[in-house]
């Protein structure tokens, strides 16, 4: 499949039913955004109506619930789910995930994950009663390590973000926003390899939408994809790169990418830690800095919302060290 529709997200809410908690809602604090100007001369955003996704309390602290469910869910109703369980490789977030599922389904879980894993998401994996095995310290090493155990043991071979139903799941999220949003005028994600992105700007684009795919200056898959007109490899160096390190973005992110309204913008490291303490301070919000990166889009001036225009800022995840909330700052 190269291309995701809407059809696949409608599919994706149906199994998924009362399986994942509802996203909830909130407004934007003035101090978050900026009334006549966001932190450190950032873009004057008071006179947008700015939303935020709470997706970070969603089973497992993040979006990638929605994906796993919706991946066991379907193979389950296919009778393609082994005995031998599933396996999967993650920077942490999609692991977790998969592991929940895997347990509600009574069947084991193996994550494969780099070396540099977030100690904070090894210790929740674990919790789960999922098997860990680290390997290298790129995504690509664990990946290969991943699929070389499905191929020799039968394991069902999940993905973190790279497989439609997977997207498909992540696309539900949009679907419960636009629900109690129905003016939306603009949903802001962040963007790692494009699942989350792929199935949110393809529910958007069914909705007349507009999707802003925000990513790390120094971890733009998706941007550089966008460039080439191709997917691509890219070099992976930003502080948001446990969840958006993704060295290629998926031709399915590509896809959805190419529709007729849809932004990518970049933002630098410095203005994600910004954000996130932002959050942190203003809401008392502790989201990791792939979450933040998604509001970064307006406080770094990457995205401007015009007068009026009705925003959805989507804060995707909040597994990470709140001990690290001021350090970076100083």
């Amino acid at each position: 499949m190269n291309r995701l529709t809407y059809d696949d997200v409608k599919q994706a809410g149906d199994r998924i039913a009362g399986r994942v908690r509802p996203v909830v809602l909130a407004p934007a604090d003035p101090g978050a955004t900026g009334p006549t100007g966001g932190p450190a001369g950032g873009p004057a955003v008071g006179s947008a109506e700015v939303w935020l996704a709470l997706e970070f309390l969603q089973h497992t602290g993040s979006f990638k619930a929605r994906g796993a469910q919706n991946f066991l869910q379907a193979h389950r109703a296919a009778g393609t789910l082994p005995d031998t369980g599933v396996t999967i490789a993650s920077g942490g977030n999609a692991g977790l995930a998969c592991a929940w599922a895997a347990r509600a389904q009574g069947i084991p879980a193996t994550v494969f994950l780099p070396e540099n894993a977030p100690p904070v998401k090894i210790a929740r994996l674990r919790s789960y009663g999922a098997e860990v095995r680290l390997v290298g310290t790129r995504y690509a090493e664990a990946l290969a390590a991943c699929e070389e155990y499905a191929a020799r043991s039968g394991a069902l071979a999940s993905h973190a973000y790279d497989h439609p139903l997977i997207a498909a799941g992540a696309g539900t999220l949009l679907e419960e926003i636009h629900r109690q949003l129905p003016g939306l005028d603009t949903v802001v994600v962040a963007v790692g390899g494009g699942g989350l992105f792929a199935g949110v700007a393809t529910a958007a684009g069914h909705h007349g939408v507009r999707a802003v795919a925000a990513e790390p200056e120094n971890c733009r898959a998706l941007n550089a994809a966008i460039e080439a007109g191709t997917v691509v490899e890219v070099l992976v160096d930003s502080i948001a790169s446990d969840s958006l390190g993704a060295s290629r973005a998926t031709p399915l992110a590509l896809a959805a990418a190419q529709q007729a309204d849809v932004r990518s913008v970049l933002v630098p490291d410095p203005e994600i830690s910004r954000a996130r303490h932002t959050l942190w301070d203003t809401h008392r919000i502790p989201v990791e800095h792939g979450a933040a990166t998604a509001l970064a889009a307006l406080t770094s001036s990457a995205y401007r919302p015009s007068p009026g225009e009705r925003v959805c800022v989507i804060l995707c995840g909040a597994n990470t060290d709140t001990g690290t909330l001021g350090a970076e700052l100083h």
